[in-house]
């Protein structure tokens, strides 16, 4: 199974270069069979560039998740803490064989009349 998350173009490139091999989250989708992740880069990109595998998902306290990814969070230290910001816990999709799309497609390619997601979006 498949799901759409939007994410700012900086990371989405990075994720697909390699350099960022984690994903993070707030709130994770509830199905455990998400095997890839689509990777829409919001505006003002507003394509659909990629994919990647999922590989662990880590839910610690936000302390212990950077502890555990900041090598390759991809995302600075005050970024993180901002983002995860009076939260008992958070969310970490470890990124596997990330791969750029030859052409980036729309998301109507992707799932006809579909929307942004907010956070994520089956496929």
């Amino acid at each position: 199974m498949k799901v759409i998350l939007s994410i700012k173009p900086e990371y989405a490139e990075r994720i697909l270069s390699g350099e960022k091999k984690f994903e993070f989250r707030k709130t994770i989708f509830k199905n455990r069979n998400v095997d890839t992740v689509i990777i829409y880069a919001t505006m003002p990109v507003g394509k659909v560039i990629g994919e990647f595998k999922v590989g662990d998902i880590l839910v610690l306290s936000p302390s212990e998740l950077w502890d555990k990814t900041k090598n390759y969070a991809g995302i600075s230290h005050k970024f993180f803490k901002d983002y995860f910001h009076c939260r008992d816990k958070g969310f970490a999709i470890s990124v596997e064989n990330p791969k750029r799309y030859a052409s980036p497609l729309d998301l109507d390619d992707i799932s006809p009349g579909a929307k942004a997601p907010q956070s994520f979006r089956y496929v």
